[in-house]
């Protein structure tokens, strides 16, 4: 069964982790076209979070074209361009960064002390 780790002080809101983790399981292959998601209940029972929360995760991931929804049966993955969503995360995460570059440099920190705190975290 697939697990999600929720953060409750990160920097992403819970709905947004939901959403990386379920898109990282797809582009690595953890979850496949065809399969089931929880229902939206019970994700959010399991992770201890508002049914509106997981609600909201499954319906950006659903504008997304990642899963779809069968009435009265639930949410499955879709077939994907597994390329392509592995270029979105890409870009965002180098959004992230970007962000936390800037905020590093802010707080005086040099790129080297940058790098060191990084590879740290690795």
């Amino acid at each position: 069964m697939l697990k999600i780790n929720i953060m409750p002080q990160g920097t992403l809101a819970i709905y947004e982790q939901i959403i990386n983790q379920l898109k990282n399981a797809i582009v690595s292959g953890e979850l496949v076209a065809g399969e089931a998601l929880p229902s939206i209940r019970n994700l959010a029972s399991d992770l201890a979070v508002s049914v509106i929360t997981t609600k909201r995760a499954y319906e950006e991931l659903e504008k997304e074209g990642l899963i779809r929804s069968v009435a009265g049966k639930g949410f499955y993955v879709c077939e994907y361009n597994t390329d392509y969503l592995k270029e979105k995360q890409l870009m965002m995460i180098e959004k992230r960064l970007s962000e936390l570059i800037t905020e590093a440099q802010h707080a005086g920190i040099t790129g080297k002390e940058f790098l060191e705190m990084v590879k740290a975290l690795v």
